[in-house]
């Protein structure tokens, strides 16, 4: 999205994100966006994530952007989702000391949802709150309607039990084991999980809620959410993966194979003939399915690029068990397949013009991409909300294909041979939605549009230092 012409040089906004490379990187790619609007902006993290600012510090002068950098304190070992949130709210009276000794505080706080407690912190300093989705309303909607329902949901023991989402157009339904990973771990009456579910819903409550999507993915239910919500204050501005995100898998050190080396093989493949698979940053195969995969594989005789991570597993004597990825077996796919054994320039190898097939765990970042790349999604959800993005993509879009679930048994060739020389119809309605996407983020486009009428609104809330508050936070 190309801007000019902005006068919001007064305009000061904090963005906290939640603190995970998946959660963080597409904040940061609306950041740049917003400090092209001439906006500055302070964003809120924590020493560990602290590296992952660094690539957008380097293209912006530091007027325009600066850090608050807060310590979440420590959780015990093993603690839940839940509990790990929780501990985000106890930056609450610092935000506030710092606040108050800033001598020209935000206007706004741009939070991740999962930080529905800034809700009451904003409401606290006198400023608005914005929730902010990495995802897309799809998810929302799934999510809205399971945690405003979630005793009734699950206290029925039947895991394959449908849920009929009633509020979402279309009605789609699918199992209760499939609904949302997190949700299906809440325990009534224990109080981080109270904390969390209150955090969600309050997400409503919000002056306002800005979308990684667009209308060309999920114009009926960015209106579904304006509905549920009673205003317009619903932005869809994605996707947002333009700028931070490639800069920071390429970054040297980062990527576990040189960005030539990844792009040279892929130079002597045909166009449409690879296979990228990637399950992202956090979803790991276990050794068995790992092994499967390895053989379907090599079975199919596809091209492929495996970005690989093992779960890893230690017997009684504490040493771990043979890599199921041997020398022997990456010499026999040496001529057409590819692993890179960590982090990969994933953007970049999906707009390649040799990768006709993307086989993905269906997280949100992941599905942008590939629809942006205009390859075909073969999808394997491990959990979390990876099975709402099979949902959106297979049934609603119409533009991927299941080919495992979670923990099923891997069995995948023939997918992989049928996707490469078939799928014509997926394929046609693929490139169809990405030429939508491609000009939804253009200038005059719905996502460039929704930004302006953001940035223009954002610029008019008042800007004031409000009186002292009391501290204490959320309970």
């Amino acid at each position: 999205m190309e801007f000019s012409g902005d006068n919001n040089s007064g305009t000061h906004v904090l963005l906290f994100p939640f603190p995970t490379s998946g959660h963080i990187i597409p904040l940061l790619d609306l950041a740049n966006h917003l400090i092209n609007h001439s906006l500055k902006l302070t964003i809120l993290v924590t020493p560990l994530v602290l590296p992952l600012i660094e690539p957008i510090q380097e293209i912006h002068p530091s007027d325009s952007i600066q850090t608050l950098v807060l310590s979440v304190p420590e959780t015990p070992p093993g603690s839940n989702f839940a509990t790990r949130v929780r501990a985000t709210s106890k930056l609450y009276d610092p935000i506030i000391d710092w606040f108050h000794t800033h001598p020209s505080p935000p206007v706004a706080i741009i939070s991740d949802f999962f930080l529905g407690w800034t809700l009451q912190l904003a409401c606290r300093l006198g400023v608005r709150r914005i929730a902010f989705w990495p995802s897309g309303a799809f998810t929302c909607l799934v999510m809205s309607y399971t945690w405003s329902n979630v005793e009734e949901i699950f206290s029925k023991s039947d895991e394959n039990t449908l849920v009929t989402f009633n509020n979402i157009p279309n009605t789609p339904e699918y199992p209760r084991l499939q609904v949302c990973t997190l949700s299906s771990q809440y325990k009534k009456g224990d109080s981080d999980w109270e904390f969390l579910r209150d955090g969600l819903l309050d997400n409503v409550k919000s002056w306002g809620t800005l979308f990684n999507t667009c209308r060309e993915i999920e114009g009926l239910y960015i209106d579904q959410v304006k509905k549920e919500m009673g205003h317009d204050r619903v932005w869809a501005v994605g996707p947002l993966l333009n700028v931070v995100g490639p800069c920071y898998s390429q970054r040297g050190g980062l990527s576990a194979m040189p960005h030539d080396e990844v792009m040279t093989w892929l130079d002597d493949k045909v166009d449409d003939s690879v296979v990228y698979v990637c399950f992202g940053s956090r979803s790991i195969l276990t050794r068995q399915q790992t092994a499967a995969l390895a053989t379907s594989l090599e079975r199919s005789g596809v091209n492929f690029v495996w970005c690989l991570r093992i779960q890893k597993v230690m017997d009684d004597n504490e040493e771990e068990e043979d890599d199921p990825i041997t020398k022997e077996y990456e010499n026999r796919i040496a001529n057409r397949g590819l692993i890179i054994k960590g982090w990969a320039p994933q953007l970049a190898i999906l707009k390649h013009r040799a990768v006709g097939i993307f086989l993905t765990h269906c997280g949100w970042n992941s599905i942008l991409e590939g629809i942006s790349s205009k390859v075909l999604m073969l999808t394997w959800p491990m959990g979390a909300d990876q099975f709402i993005g099979e949902e959106l993509l297979v049934n609603e879009l119409k533009v991927g294909i299941k080919a495992c679930e979670g923990g099923s048994q891997v069995e995948l060739t023939q997918i992989l041979c049928d996707s490469i020389g078939g799928a014509r119809s997926q394929k046609e309605r693929m490139r169809k939605l990405h030429d939508g996407v491609a000009k939804a983020v253009q200038e005059g486009g719905s996502s460039s549009q929704d930004f302006h009428v953001f940035v223009k609104q954002l610029c008019q809330l008042p800007s004031k230092k409000p009186s002292i508050c009391n501290k204490g936070g959320p309970k």
